[in-house]
């Protein structure tokens, strides 16, 4: 997912939600609690980025600050469900590591975007 250039964050949680589109596509033809647990990722892996996208139409810095802010709780759900996976499921163990790190990433530059939308730095 890194190819050592910076990349828009808008465009980074899209290529994050396209991954866990097609990783939850997978778990459709699994078992009943894979498919159940992928449903929980898809909502929080996908809301990342759909968060980031409305934030920046925010009416005020309030609205900013808490359309990031909820992108940064679901990035944080999204770990969650991906170690879950991780943790029953080893053998999608290099892709799940990877998504994790990129969970990990997006929480770190959220958080921020957040510290400092509250300081007055942003938008």
């Amino acid at each position: 997912m890194n190819n050592n250039k910076p990349r828009d964050i808008k465009e980074r949680t899209f290529t994050f939600a396209l991954e866990i589109v097609r990783l939850c596509q997978r778990f459709e033809k699994c078992s009943d609690v894979s498919r159940t647990l992928g449903k929980q990722l898809l909502r929080s892996g996908t809301s990342i980025g759909a968060n980031v996208e409305e934030a920046q139409a925010g009416q005020s810095m309030a609205d900013f600050v808490s359309k990031y802010t909820v992108a940064l709780k679901e990035a944080r759900e999204t770990i969650y469900w991906l170690r879950l996976f991780r943790a029953s499921d080893s053998s999608k163990a290099d892709q799940l590591d990877a998504l994790i790190q990129e969970a990990g990433e997006l929480s770190r530059i959220i958080g921020s975007i957040v510290v400092s939308a509250k300081k007055g730095k942003t938008k």
